[in-house]
């Protein structure tokens, strides 16, 4: 299914609506990032941003924060994956 969301670059192009497909779109770019580092924000926008093509790395790293992909310092400075 996973494909159905990534275009001819293997970029996501929208995220699925539906919450189990929008799950494989997460699991897909939680993979993009390394386990035991601390990422800044325009890090994280940087990662993203080369893995989907609608433009919009905020939504994306929100998703990957309410669905505990991600952890975020109180300040929201430092990121870091948890999954």
């Amino acid at each position: 299914m996973l494909k159905n969301f990534l275009d001819k670059n293997n970029k996501v192009y929208k995220l699925p609506k539906k919450y189990s497909k929008r799950i494989e779109v997460l699991d897909f770019l939680i993979d993009k990032f390394e386990k035991g580092r601390i990422y800044s924000e325009k890090e994280v926008n940087l990662i993203l941003n080369n893995y989907h093509s609608f433009n919009d790395p905020c939504a994306i790293r929100r998703e990957l924060f309410d669905n505990l992909y991600l952890g975020r310092s109180k300040d929201c400075k430092e990121y870091w994956r948890i999954k």
